[in-house]
């Protein structure tokens, strides 16, 4: 019996062993080539491609159109699955490859109904540029096609991978509305829903928009929140629920990204530098591409273009970088880029008898292994409706990616500028989620501009407005607000600054009538700009690593206030001897301040939790009366401003505006500091302090930077997927802005004709491969924030590329 065993178990490790090499052999027949020659079809004349240590590409082509060719022949060899996932985000096809699993998903992005309108807008979109788009596509397909077998994940599900059209590419530019502008316009609906159920006074301070952190271009900072009276609010007399509940939080983490540029005036040589660090969600393989493109232009003064940065597999442009002439980097713009309408008689099952200029779309959502889903949009001159109402009326929205304009090829051109005045005029015509630009040239100049289609509003509509065409009483409440275009033309801009200094962080950079025509689309709190602002007027000389320090700058400066409001607190508490057990317990085991968020402080961790369960009870406390009223249907809107509400609340500490469910603001700080320890799942003691204090930033800010399909695998299986599990630095609040999952998708510092002097930093590798030596190369430099070349590295491979006969 015992040798039958013992054969059963060398068989089946036989067989496990065979069947892995048959996937490692099934997998690797998906590897890109890197070496030799190969014949594509479209090219004009000969061209090479080469890679580096790190797998960065270097494009020399004959011309533009030769280079984008090869570049999507190079996206489409390393990145196609991850460029077929951006196009079916955008055009709500996911179920199609996942199964029903994805229907909620698909059904929330397909009421936009992207796909119909890219193929109705197809023209505007591809502009002069058709051609270049056709190459491009044509690549890619020839790309996937000269693998040996077909992308590695569609074997995992399945699948076939679909050809590539023009218009994928522009769906691809949609994903990036999706991920960095809220399509369902959540707080202007969430403020509207609250509004009538709070008296004007308390719904002011709820929204208050800034707070003493602010850091904007223009004007000063719109300051902490002026507490009204108790003649005005008084929560003690206003509606509560009448038990406390699950507790709402308040805002998401303040996350964005950051851009900054000093002009030649601040550096040694007259150079001036530009920093960039985008901060998205994080997966392997990266979001972006590395490349340097060189191609004869003959648009441009010298007949060259050598420009060197991040692509996006699935636009043929390079989107961040420099060409040697100007460099240029985006940050998010937070204006107000949607705008809801009420639209009467539209609810329900309308008809165009009742809801003017109703019209109604049958989308059939593919689903693998089931029958198609059917989603009816329906929509007016506004746009879709999204929410109907009790009284019949409806909520449509408006949209900037609904329109024409909202999205072209116009990036594209700016790697043959050859002077900021020159970038800023290009800049005029490019159409893509609104960006703060930031650019600087070779002669020294930097520049800031909002890059990208502004709505265009008539004098009947406003930004402060959160429901246009709302009623009162069953009548508009002043002239009716029409449907707004688009335009990229007219937008605010800062060129040349006395200072010589420029930064953005996702927050607000305007004042007087440019904010009110741009408008708050939730701008995060200004900590981080303002840190990255102090930075750049802490020295009067600049290098790259100069901005490279401030990029990993971890310091948790906004948090030392509340750290010593912690300490002070305790202290006073226990002075007067009241029994306060978790805030005691908070205070001794942070009682070693770093004031780093490093991974190994537990004082940092315990400090930001404990702010969090602060604002968390007071933004609770403040919308008591709404809470009550909608109960269920409530939903926390994104209060990011908060900070500049509960501060003065701390300082003052006011009883008409001390949450009822709080006895005394002492008890607000205990019992969130009771939350903290609930949290850690550690309880008062004499040993709580010291089991509290082992609770390390690290253990939390662990990296989990992970190809989409390794959640679907075995455990042994989904690490192969990832990126080392790395104890990280940084947060939010602060220029280095990490969380496990989300960060620099990318890191730039570079100076128009001293690219040789940049830096550059990525995670998560250049490759979509797990077999590929790119996969992962240079994930552990962007961890460790080493300085690495701007430049692509000595070619370790050359693939010679020939045009077919």
């Amino acid at each position: 019996m015992a040798k039958w065993i013992k054969r059963g178990l060398i068989a089946l490790f036989c067989l496990s062993l065979l069947g892995a090499v048959a996937a490692w052999w099934m997998l690797r027949g998906s590897l890109p080539r890197l070496d030799g020659e190969l014949a594509l079809p479209g090219l004009s004349a000969p061209a090479t491609i080469q890679r580096d240590a790190l797998g960065v590409v270097t494009v020399d082509a004959a011309n533009q159109t030769d280079a984008m060719r090869i570049l999507g022949y190079v996206h489409g060899q390393e990145r196609y699955f991850e460029m077929d996932l951006l196009r079916r985000t955008a055009a709500g096809e996911l179920s199609a490859l996942f199964g029903a699993r994805a229907l909620d998903y698909d059904r929330r992005h397909r009421v936009h109904r992207l796909r119909s309108r890219v193929e109705t807008q197809l023209a505007s979109f591809a502009g002069d540029k058709a051609a270049l788009l056709q190459a491009y596509a044509d690549g890619i397909n020839a790309g996937v096609a000269g693998l040996s077998r077909k992308p590695w994940p569609y074997l995992l599900l399945g699948a076939e991978p679909e050809p590539w059209k023009r218009s994928d590419s522009a769906l691809v530019g949609y994903a990036m509305y999706f991920d960095l502008q809220d399509a369902s316009n959540a707080r202007d609906l969430a403020y509207w829903r609250m509004r009538p159920h709070l008296p004007p006074a308390l719904y002011a301070l709820i929204t208050h928009n800034g707070s003493r952190w602010d850091a904007p271009l223009f004007g000063a900072p719109f300051g902490d929140a002026e507490l009204p009276g108790a003649d005005q609010v008084d929560l003690r007399k206003l509606p509560a629920p009448a038990s406390g509940g699950v507790l709402q939080l308040p805002f998401p983490d303040e996350i964005g990204s950051n851009n900054f540029a000093v002009a030649g005036s601040l550096t040694a040589d007259r150079r001036a530098i530009v920093a960039d660090d985008m901060h998205l969600g994080l997966r392997a393989p990266n979001l972006w591409f590395r490349a340097r493109l060189r191609y004869a232009d003959p648009r441009v003064s010298d007949g060259r273009v050598d420009v060197s940065g991040f692509t996006l597999p699935g636009l043929p442009a390079l989107v961040v970088g420099s060409n040697s002439h100007v460099a240029w980097a985006f940050t998010n713009s937070y204006g107000d880029w949607a705008d809801w309408s009420l639209e009467p008689g539209c609810a329900g099952a309308a008809t165009a008898a009742t809801c003017a200029g109703l019209r109604v779309h049958e989308e059939l959502i593919e689903v693998k292994g089931a029958p198609p889903s059917k989603l009816t949009v329906r929509e007016t001159a506004w746009g879709p409706l999204l929410h109907d109402n009790p009284d019949g009326s409806a909520l449509a929205l408006r949209w900037a990616a609904h329109l024409p304009g909202s999205l072209n090829m116009g990036l594209a051109d700016l790697s043959r500028a050859r002077s900021v005045d020159d970038a800023m005029r290009l800049a005029r015509d490019v159409a893509m989620p609104v960006q703060n630009l930031v650019l600087g040239d070779r002669q020294g100049k930097i520049a800031w501009r909002l890059l990208g289609p502004i709505p265009e509003r008539d004098d009947a509509c406003s930004t402060a407005t959160l429901v246009e065409n709302d009623l009162v009483a069953g009548k508009r409440r002043s002239a009716a607000c029409p449907p707004w275009s688009l335009q990229t033309e007219d937008a605010p801009q800062l060129v040349a600054p006395p200072s010589g200094r420029l930064w953005t962080a996702n927050t607000r950079t305007l004042d007087g009538h440019e904010y009110e025509r741009i408008g708050d689309g939730n701008y995060v709190l200004g900590a981080r700009a303002g840190q990255i602002r102090d930075g750049l007027f802490a020295k009067q000389r600049f290098n790259e690593r100069d901005l490279l320090a401030i990029q990993l700058d971890d310091r948790a400066l906004f948090l030392q206030r509340w750290w010593k409001l912690l300490q002070d607190q305790a202290a006073r508490v226990d002075k007067a001897g009241n029994a306060s057990p978790a805030l005691a317990t908070l205070a001794e085991a942070a009682r070693r301040w770093e004031g780093r968020a490093v991974p190994g402080s537990a004082s940092y961790r315990i400090v930001r939790n404990w702010r969090r369960a602060v604002h968390t009870r007071i933004a609770n406390g403040l919308t008591a009366p709404v809470r009550a009223e909608l109960g269920d249907g409530f939903v926390m809107p994104e209060l990011k401003q908060l900070e500049g509400v509960v501060w003065p609340l701390l300082t003052q500490r006011p009883d008409h505006l001390l949450p009822r469910s709080e006895r005394s603001w002492d008890e607000l700080l205990e019992h969130s500091a009771d939350d903290v320890l609930k949290e850690f799942a550690v309880s008062p003691g004499p040993d709580a302090a010291a089991r509290l204090a082992r609770q390390r930033w690290g253990e939390h800010n662990t990296a989990s930077i992970c190809h989409p399909l390794a959640s679907a695998l075995p455990g042994f299986a989904k690490r192969a997927l990832c990126m080392p599990f790395d104890e990280l630095p940084g947060d939010s609040a602060m220029p280095r802005v990490q969380r496990p999952d989300f960060g620099a998708s990318e890191r730039m510092v570079v100076s128009p004709g001293h690219e040789a002097d940049g830096i550059i930093h990525m995670p998560g590798g250049q490759s979509g491969h797990p077999l590929s030596p790119f996969w992962g190369a240079g994930h552990d430099d962007w961890v460790r924030g080493r300085p690495t070349p701007f430049l692509p590295g000595p070619a370790r491979h050359t693939l010679t590329v020939k045009p077919l006969q």
